[in-house]
């Protein structure tokens, strides 16, 4: 047991935008903890990473610094949000497992060429 009903672990340092430094330990921890919320609480410095967390199934971001330090807080604030809708959405979705080898989705074997559209 975490002990605990929310975890907020560091994406990288604090106000540094750096993203997600460790995505493995995150994905990790998402697993070892599938029903505690789990918030990334530092270093997003950009919509895509809180894309990415989202997509590993995280429950929420912490963008303060990133929000705050935009050139345009206000549509930044709306890019997040985008974001992390757009993130959560692919996570729920289920997006398909990453392979080591292309592998087509469509077979065409024995399909001559003029017939594959």
């Amino acid at each position: 047991q975490a002990g605990c009903s929310i975890l907020m672990p560091w994406g990288a340092p604090i106000g540094s935008g750096q993203g997600l430094n460790n995505p493995h330990a995150l994905r990790t921890l998402r697993a070892r903890y599938p029903d505690i919320a789990l918030i990334v609480d530092a270093g997003i410095g950009k919509p895509s990473h809180a894309i990415a967390a989202m997509e590993m199934g995280f429950d929420g971001v912490l963008v303060n610094t990133a929000v705050a330090r935009a050139t345009d807080p206000v549509q930044m604030g709306r890019a997040f949000g985008l974001a992390v809708e757009s993130g959560r959405l692919a996570y729920l979705a289920g997006a398909m497992p990453v392979q080591e080898m292309a592998e087509p989705s469509t077979p065409v074997t024995g399909t001559p060429f003029w017939h594959q559209s």
